[in-house]
């Protein structure tokens, strides 16, 4: 039996693990001031020492709790936010995520009124700086800029190609290409998000 073309390969592993965690947060992205912001509260609960089916949970619950933007956010009270989790056995990081999430909306609206595009537009295009506007945000660390550029490079094609050290190592693992621009020729623009998220799912650390 002839072994599977590498164009074989990439479609069996969008196929099996090419789901964003947005996509399983049911987060229908846009570029818009509401999808972003949900994207960023879904990187914060992806940020903990937590499992990521967990993390999706507790956005599920914290959006049914009106947690959708940086302003109803900032308006909720803190144990709406605990209990919200608690619901989504986000245990241990509760009550310190609660409280990150709410000075985290703060910061927004006092920084870029609430709007994630402005954090773009203050970075000026560049990858790195958009990367560190990122960890501003209260519990984004390094993983987490990942996590948040690697979803929304659908929606900013200044950061396309963005394939984090996870995912590259997974690439190399795979006997794909292990650079960002090798891998972006494999697939489409709009399957960038995807793949790379295939690829941290599929990789040997997962």
């Amino acid at each position: 039996m002839a072994e599977p073309t590498r164009a074989e390969r990439i479609s069996a592993l969008l196929t099996e693990h090419g789901r964003t965690y947005a996509d399983e947060a049911g987060i229908t992205l846009r570029d818009k001031p509401s999808p972003l912001y949900r994207l960023l509260v879904l990187t914060v609960l992806c940020s903990t020492r937590i499992r990521a089916d967990i993390a999706v949970d507790a956005a599920h619950e914290l959006f049914r709790a009106g947690l959708r933007t940086a302003r109803t956010t900032a308006a909720t009270d803190w144990q709406t936010i605990v209990d919200a989790l608690g619901r989504a056995h986000y245990r241990r990081y509760d009550e310190s995520t609660a409280t990150a999430l709410l000075d985290g909306a703060e910061l927004l609206l006092r920084r870029w009124r609430g709007d994630l595009r402005r954090l773009r537009d203050e970075a000026d295009g560049d990858p790195a700086q958009v990367r560190e506007l990122l960890q501003d945000v209260p519990r984004i660390g390094p993983v987490g800029a990942d996590i948040f550029c690697r979803e929304v490079q659908g929606l900013w094609p200044e950061l396309r190609p963005y394939f984090d050290e996870r995912a590259l190592a997974a690439a190399a693992s795979l006997h794909l290409p292990a650079t960002a621009n090798g891998l972006a020729g494999l697939v489409a623009p709009d399957d960038l998000p995807r793949l790379a998220a295939a690829l941290v799912r599929a990789g040997p650390e997962s």
